[in-house]
This record gives C-alpha cells, structure tokens and sequence, in this order.
C-alpha cells in the first residue's frame, strides 16, 4: 500500500492541503482521531519492526538469503505505515534504501564485487533520490557524496560507476514522471531575488541554519539515549517503543498540528506558496522549528521508520521564512527599524527555499545535493549564490570535524569515564577502563539517516566480526609521566612512530602524546616560556589536553573506526581486559588505520583462497 493510500484509509479522505486543516476544526471534535491514528501506527511499525528483527542472516546459505530480501520489504511496509499515518519522518531515507538494497541482491545474485557491485548500490540510490524528488541531477550528486566518495574506491572505479549512475537517475525520472507526473516533490512559490547586497543576509541565515542542524542531531543523540535508558529501566518492550512516539507525536499535533507528515503539502503551506491558504507569523515558525525538531528526533528514538531528508525541509523553510519575516520587518517598509538605502530585502519565500537547502546540508552532510536540488526545482540560476553561501556555512558550522577538534581540547578526565560508561552498554564485551562513546560529540549520520550509508566496502559480509585483535600492533613507544618532552620527541624520531604512550611503572595506560600534540606545545612554549626539558605528561598534556579513547582487544573494527572519525584520530590505545585498582586497563599496543585496512585485505584474502580451494576439490 502506499502512503497516499494508508493516509487516506486513516484520515477518512481529508483533502490535500495539508495538515492546516486541523486548525479550522474544533480540538473537542478531532483530537481523539489526532492522537489514536499516529499511535495506531506505531503499533502497526512496531509489529513489522519485530518481525524483520526475526529474521536473521548471519550465514550465506542460500535460505539465509531468502530470508533476508524481505527485510527491505518489511522496512518500506513499516515507512509507509509511518509516514501514512502521520508521525514525524520522511520517505526519501527508506526509497533510497529500498533502492540499494535491490541493487545489493542484484550484485549478490550476479555474484559481483568491488567496483561492480558499488556501482549498482550508487544507481541504487541515485534512482531513490531522483523518483522521490523528481529531480535526477539531484539524486546523481547524492550517488556521489554518499555513496561514491565516502568509499576507498580508486579514480577507475568512479569514473566507471558515473555512468550507471546517471542513466539510473533519468531512468528513476522518467517512470517517475509516468506514474506520478511531472510536478515536482513541492510547489515553489513566487520569489525574487533584490539585489546582491543581500549576500550577507544569506551567509547569516546559514549560520542559523546550521545551528538548527546541530540542534538536530544532538536532540536525536539525545532521545535515543533517553529512550534506551528508559527501556532498560522500565522494561518497554522495543515493540510497543513506536506506539509511544506515535502518542507523543499526536499529542504535539493537537496544538502545532504541521508537525504532521502530509506529503510535502505542509511545505507548501509554510512557503504560502498554495491558494487559500494564510500564512504563519514569525512566532509560530519560530515555535514550528522547535517542535518539529523534539518530534523527529523522538519519532526516530522510539522505532518509528522514516527518513530525515523531509523534516530537514520542513525544518529549513520554517528557518528561512521566519528569518525572512524578520529581516522584511527590520529593514524594509515605512515602519522598518533600520532604514539601509542600498539594501532592498527579497520576499520571505527566497530565504525560505534557501533554509531549505542550509538545513539540509547541515543535517546530512550532502552540500551538493542540496544546492542542485533547489537549482532543479527552481530552474533559476539567480538562487545559486545565496544557495552556495548559505549551504557552505551550514556546512561548516555542523560539521563533525569542527566538533571533534574543540572536544579534545576539553581536559576533564571525568568526561571520558562518563562516555566510556554509555558505550558500554552498546559494546558488552567491553570493560568500563577501556569503553569509549562513539555518539560524541555528533550523533553518527548513520543513525541519524541511514540511508547515508548504503554501502560500506569496509564492512562487507566475512569483514563485520573482525576485531582489534586482529588488527592490532604490539610494538610501540611507551614513556613514564616524568620523561622530558625533547625525550619524547627523540624516540618519535628515531622508531618513526608519531606517538608515544604514557604508562605507569605498572604498565597501566596515563594517555597518549601526538606529534602534533607536541607542536602545539611548542607554540605554547614560545609565548610561556616553559621549558621544553620539563615532563612530558605535566606540560604537554596540560597544554594542548591530549586525550585518549582506549579500546580492548575484543572491540570490533566498525566501532573503532567511527570512533576515529568522530574524533579525528589516526590510532586508539589497545588495553587489557583486565583493570587494576584504579579502573585502568594495563597497555598491550595500539591500532591505528594502516593496521585495519591491511587486516581487512588479509582476511580478504585468505578468504578468497578458501574458497578457491573449495572450488578445485568440489572438481
């Protein structure tokens, strides 16, 4: 069944002009329909979610793979019981994953690998994105920010993959366009674009926008935390989680009744680009970009499944139309605060379709798409400078990257040991010395819209169990918390390693010290005049604050990895599982990312020799 069609069955065939229409109605007269049909679905979402649970395809047997093609089935049967009945997602996550993943069982069938097989899952995606959107340049950019860089593939395989792509993309239009037509996803409203002088006014309203993107991302962080507590605390089944977030959800419907999913027929409303609609004052946007924020992220925490991409626009054009309100009050009009001669502010419709694209750039870290996307739907080439400005600064300011370095600045030491206890409960074989938190300090985009991470070549079927063990050296430079730092530096220098590691006499592990980490402290030095003699530990580290995120032997390389990311790091302490007294795992060597991916290739080959093996004595 489709959404059109569930949303119809449980709303009883409300026109589609979105969920304003809640507004004209009297609360004593709807609300028991507003809170039961989201929870009603919930509970449907909820159901499906146990049943794909169930299904399990851990082996390669041709049964375990039967299995395993009707859980991308079970997913999209689950989106649209969400999306159909309300609650607070978007479809475009789950298309472009229903799109890779018959990309995947295509390569499976046809037995490819490598470059083939990342072909398919980027036309995979790329025709997701083109068919919800109807905008196929849109969705060839989308195959290349998220599928085709992100993955360790040579200049070969990407040129060779663009072509698939692309005809995937127009392909995805063109049935589109059959079977829906050829409007695009929204209606763009009437705009205008004054004068160049409103550039600045752009690059502010990306800096809000990328605000409200890391907003976001944390209150997703946030709730999942929150609801997974509560879970274990109270027992909730992960079954009836939806139904709760369907309950909350209509809840916030009663009174801001947009949060709502209803196509993109509330976009529409907000950039007052359809007839007999009025418009929402500033306030009222202001408190919409709140709400739906808390929604999203709980529909997200509680099970319910959907996508980001369309709370995003939501969220952007409920931005960019208050700020556009604002600046029109503030600097145009007889009543105006600021009278500018040469500054002539554009319609409030401008900046929204431009916090539209912000938004969504900060919230899923595709710049690209986002820009071409609007240049697509608004085919005028006059919103492509506001549209770079505003994407670019989003960009920056949700970044992960600018994140990481301003937290491992941070010195509490109390810090760690409070992410190393999140952490462990989602990696059980892990011990509270040697737990790390991989959710800080941004949410992983995987979490937030799966659908950015399609493919991953790294983590491919015999790949997902291998552990630090296996990756893992156990030569490395260690030093005491006395040792001087020209002392340091000499050992650096002489092993050609670009770090050391601080232990005790009991070979406990104090924290590491970078290379980098000891150029920062000479340019502390040149201004403080510190001594480059003293101890490393005490004047290095009280410094530049180098901070460590140890791993056991038994934490899995996907773990690691996202944890190099999240925090910029090149290579991770390795402890023992054993902790001394003062809950310190004692030093067995590190990993770094040479180490990984030269597992990865030896494990991929010793695996490819099994089964040639197998081959020759089947014969």
């Amino acid at each position: 069944m489709e959404v059109h069609e569930i949303r119809d069955l449980f709303w009883d065939g409300i026109p589609l002009r979105g969920a304003s229409w809640l507004r004209e109605e009297s609360i004593g007269e709807i609300w028991q329909r507003v809170i039961l049909v989201p929870v009603s679905g919930g509970i449907i979402v909820g159901v499906l979610n146990t049943l794909r649970s169930s299904i399990a395809t851990n082996s390669n047997d041709t049964m375990s793979k039967i299995k395993g093609a009707f859980r991308p089935f079970l997913k999209a049967m689950a989106a649209s019981f969400t999306l159909g009945t309300g609650n607070s997602l978007g479809p475009e996550g789950p298309s472009v994953e229903i799109g890779s993943s018959i990309a995947k069982g295509f390569g499976n069938v046809f037995k490819l690998e490598g470059g083939k097989k990342l072909s398919l899952v980027a036309a995979g995606s790329a025709a997701g994105i083109a068919s919800g959107f109807n905008a196929a340049v849109a969705g060839c950019f989308f195959a290349v920010e998220s599928v085709l860089w992100p993955t360790s593939v040579d200049s070969s395989s990407l040129s060779n993959s663009t072509p698939m792509v692309i005809l995937s993309a127009v392909i995805a239009s063109v049935v589109s366009e059959i079977g829906l037509g050829s409007d695009p996803a929204f209606t763009v409203p009437e705009y205008d674009f004054r004068s160049p002088t409103e550039l600045p006014l752009y690059l502010l309203l990306g800096i809000f926008c990328g605000l409200v993107s890391t907003t976001l991302s944390r209150c997703t962080a946030l709730s999942m935390e929150i609801v997974e507590s509560l879970q274990t605390a109270t027992g909730l089944p992960k079954a009836a989680s939806p139904a709760l977030g369907g309950l909350i959800v209509g809840l916030l419907a009663l009174v801001y009744p947009e949060v709502l999913y209803w196509g993109f027929e509330n976009v529409d409303i907000l950039l007052e680009s359809r007839p007999f609609t009025s418009g929402l004052s500033a306030a009222v946007l202001v408190q919409l970009i709140g709400v739906k924020v808390l929604a999203t992220s709980l529909c997200r925490a509680f099970g319910l499944v959907g996508g980001y991409y369309a709370p995003s626009l939501f969220i952007g054009a409920a931005t960019g139309m208050a700020y556009g309100k604002v600046m029109r009050f503030t600097f145009t009009g007889p009543d105006s605060l600021f009278q500018i001669p040469f500054l002539d502010v554009a319609s409030p419709q401008a900046y929204g379709l431009v916090g539209m694209a912000a938004t969504l750039a900060g919230v899923c870290k595709v710049p690209l798409t986002s820009v071409l996307l609007l240049f697509e739907l608004t085919q005028d080439y006059r919103i492509v400078l506001p549209l770079l400005g505003a994407v670019g600064v989003s960009s920056w300011i949700a970044s992960p990257q600018r994140f990481s370095r301003s937290n491992r600045s941070k010195p509490d030491s109390s810090e760690v040991k409070s992410s190393n206890f999140k952490q462990e409960k989602s990696v059980p074989s892990q011990t509270q010395g040697a737990s790390v938190d991989t959710d800080k300090p941004i949410t992983d985009l995987c979490k937030l819209e799966s659908s950015l991470c399609v493919y991953d070549a790294k983590h491919e079927n015999f790949q997902e169990n291998l552990t630090v063990a296996e990756a893992m050296k156990t030569k490395y430079i260690s030093v005491s918390k006395t040792t001087p730092v020209v002392e340091a530096l000499n050992l650096m220098l002489v092993e050609k390693q670009p770090f050391v590691m601080i232990i005790e006499s009991n070979r406990s592990l104090i924290g590491l010290v970078t290379l980098k980490d000891i150029q920062d402290f000479c340019r502390t030095a040149k201004t403080t005049r510190v001594q480059t003699e003293e101890p490393v530990q005490t004047y290095v580290c009280g410094a530049v604050k180098c901070k460590m995120w140890p791993v056991t032997p038994q934490t899995s390389l996907t773990t690691v990895e996202k944890i190099m990311d999240s925090y910029g790091v090149d290579q991770l302490p390795v402890v023992s599982e054993h902790v001394d007294r003062q809950d310190r795992g004692l030093l067995v060597g590190f990993v770094d990312k040479e180490g990984i991916a030269i597992a990865r290739r030896a494990v991929a080959t010793k695996d490819l020799l099994s089964f040639t093996s197998e081959i020759k004595g089947d014969r």
